[in-house]
């Protein structure tokens, strides 16, 4: 089945418009509406702390404490990023390197049981 090369480009830009449009629209409704209030700037402040915590629980859940090596991989590389985000105040640093930790951990340190 072949599909045609102005079908496969009209689906693309529909595609890439409302995407942008959905992103963009929650923006200009709030510029236009004024609806720059209390609980934009809670929600701004407080959701991404929130998703990081649901994060860590979630990839933490299935953790292994009964079993060779009992989280000691988990337990290091989350000490590392609590550490380098305490100390440099940024995400991305802290997030990356915790996740090279935890790799190399987890491929090189403690291979087997």
């Amino acid at each position: 089945m072949t599909v045609d090369l102005t079908y496969s480009i009209a689906v693309v830009l529909i595609v890439a418009a409302v995407t942008f449009l959905t992103r963009a629209a929650p923006f200009a409704l709030q510029n236009r509406a004024g609806m720059r209030n209390g609980w934009v700037t809670y929600l701004g402040k407080t959701l991404p702390p929130a998703i990081m915590a649901m994060l860590v629980v979630y990839g933490l859940k299935n953790t292994g404490i009964l079993r060779y090596p009992n989280g000691i991989p988990e337990l290091i590389a989350l000490t590392v990023v609590a550490v380098l985000h305490v100390w440099k105040k940024n995400a991305l640093i802290s997030i990356l390197s915790g996740t090279a930790v935890y790799m190399i951990l987890v491929q090189r340190v403690f291979t087997g049981g």
